[in-house]
């Protein structure tokens, strides 16, 4: 069938398998020359720096900075990789979700390069799956010969609900304010409309339930099970992701539900850290840069401001999508010539957080964009701002929009083909 993207109220319901196999295949090439030199499958392995990863896990490995980890680590350093995600399958008459296409790519491509991969579909925050994936650990590491023994879990997941092992209760995470109602400022994407967004204090019961699904309780669960099966690495590390943003967002985001919920993912990774360290391994959040998501285009303020963020930040030739950001994570942060053998040469801010979302944070890149968005009118802002970039990367995050594919072409979207 031909597909064409479908759009309703800045969620995109479908995907394009040839799409999401290209952009897959664009941030291996990436992860190839700017990690491992242009040196493909086992050779980059063979090259990495002493203390690179050998076996990962990614927690959340179909889309975004979880699958541009998995990438990274193994098209970078050659790492066999296991990857956990929760995706729809395409069929012969109806699109898979984007993920399960980057999914199904990711694996072809990684046998083609010689390296050991397997992806598992099923829910993360079950204990069945973390059983699976000890499962998995272990036989991928016997294939390879390697000690079952994981050194990198990257913990991505960005689910909206979760069921809770203990209770069996399912818990559903809402985007809101604490203590007051929001009003901002939106756009439509598609359109270019600007409209008021507005939003009502959530109450007790939500803020509780956000920090049950997006919160650090099943980023510990998973370390703990992987500690008791004996699947962890002496010196394993594992990193969770979260966002800060600037204070004109702080009131939805950081000062909201959101905000809490990644709160209580530092508290996590203090925890976790505890056990890692005593071993020669640690725990780290790391604070990445805005980008454009599935997620991001619905909550208010964030379309405004990252697309006006995306305008300066390529202007001043600062800016970074997915794959660039992981890379600078491991080149620059986990694996330095110091690092990479001793978690305390890592570097980290105050609170102990990793900061790649620091040039994003920069003094002259924030001054000007808040400028910049106190200007911005329906008249002005494809001048003003990056909005057509903004929609380019939402609708590539789903395939669509990608050089190179040929959108007028017959396509299976079973995903035979990937």
């Amino acid at each position: 069938m031909i597909i064409k993207p479908m759009v309703r109220n800045n969620i995109c319901i479908n995907s394009h398998p040839s799409g999401c196999a290209k952009t897959v295949k664009n941030c291996i090439d990436y992860a190839v020359k700017n990690i491992a030199g242009g040196k493909k499958g086992k050779e980059a392995g063979k090259a990495a720096p002493q203390g690179a990863p050998r076996l990962i896990l990614v927690i959340g490995c179909s889309t975004g900075y979880g699958l541009s980890s998995r990438i990274a680590a193994a098209f970078g350093y050659g790492a066999a990789s296991v990857g956990i995600s929760f995706e729809k399958p395409g069929s012969a008459t109806k699109p898979g979700t984007p993920g399960w296409y980057n999914n199904r790519c990711f694996d072809s491509e990684a046998k083609k390069a010689g390296l050991a991969s397997l992806t598992l579909d099923g829910d993360a925050f079950s204990d069945e799956i973390k059983e699976q994936a000890v499962k998995a650990l272990t036989e991928l590491a016997a294939k390879e010969g390697l000690k079952p023994q994981v050194d990198l879990i990257i913990y991505s997941l960005a689910s909206p609900v979760r069921t809770d092992p203990d209770d069996g209760v399912m818990y559903r995470s809402v985007i809101k304010p604490i203590g007051k109602n929001y009003s901002g400022l939106s756009v439509d994407m598609m359109s270019g409309k600007l409209g008021p967004a507005n939003a009502e204090p959530a109450s007790d019961e939500e803020i509780a339930h956000t920090i049950k699904v997006m919160g650090g309780e099943d980023w510990e669960r998973w370390i703990t099970a992987l500690d008791k099966a004996g699947v962890l690495a002496p010196n394993a590390r594992t990193v969770a992701y979260t966002y800060l943003g600037p204070e004109l967002s702080w009131a939805i985001y950081k000062n909201g539900t959101i905000g809490r919920a990644k709160a209580d993912l530092e508290r996590a990774a203090a925890a976790i850290n505890q056990i890692l360290k005593s071993r020669g391994g640690a725990a780290w959040v790391s604070v990445n840069k805005a980008l454009v998501t599935r997620a991001s285009a619905v909550i208010p303020i964030i379309p405004l401001y990252v697309s006006t963020l995306f305008k300066v930040m390529k202007e001043m030739g600062l800016h970074e999508g997915c794959i660039e950001q992981i890379t600078r994570l491991y080149k620059e942060r986990l694996y330095t010539e110091g690092a990479a053998l001793d978690p305390a040469k890592v570097p980290v801010d105050e609170a102990g957080r990793i900061r790649i979302d620091d040039w994003e944070m920069r003094e002259d890149v924030q001054k000007e964009t808040t400028k910049r968005m106190e200007s911005v009118t329906e008249e002005n802002i494809y001048e003003k701002t990056d909005l057509a970039g903004f929609k380019h990367d939402f609708l590539e995050a789903h395939g669509f929009d990608v050089a190179g594919v040929d959108y007028e072409a017959d396509v299976d979207p079973s995903g035979i083909d990937l």
